[in-house]
């Protein structure tokens, strides 16, 4: 009777577990939050405090419809750099962004930073979205 009891009170915990972990939602408020944070220190001094960027040498983020039109371009490009000719709101740049080395949630916070911000309104993009691009 007593090993039924200890199978019992496990498999309770674990379904109590399961339960706990699908209930909790992605915070899409409090990864742009995190996210700002992250983009002062990476990303402001070329595409400057409010995404604008510097035409002719760096793509503005704000109202970017290169950056809005591919979430999963976007996620590789941050892991793996950028470079070569790209059209951003009609202008072309041909430059190099290296690659930066964050980790999964800082990835998906910076870009919902981005992609919230400035005239931009996207999608949420998740640490799992930028761990299935790492790959």
């Amino acid at each position: 009777m007593r090993g039924l009891t200890i199978v019992t009170i496990f498999l309770i915990a674990t379904i109590s577990l399961m339960s706990f972990q699908k209930k909790q939602k992605f915070d899409l408020k409090a990864s742009i939050e995190r996210g700002k944070e992250v983009y002062n220190a990476q990303c402001i001094t070329c595409h400057m405090e409010k995404g604008e960027g510097i035409e002719g040498a760096f793509p503005p983020l704000a109202k970017s419809d290169y950056l809005m039109a591919d979430k999963n371009r976007s996620i590789k490009q941050i892991l793996e750099g950028a470079s070569g000719e790209m059209t951003v709101n009609g202008i072309v740049y041909n430059g190099e962004m290296p690659a930066i080395d964050l980790t999964d949630e800082q990835v998906s916070d910076v870009l919902n930073y981005v992609r919230n911000s400035w005239g931009n309104k996207g999608g949420a993009v998740t640490p799992n979205e930028v761990k299935a691009q790492r790959k």
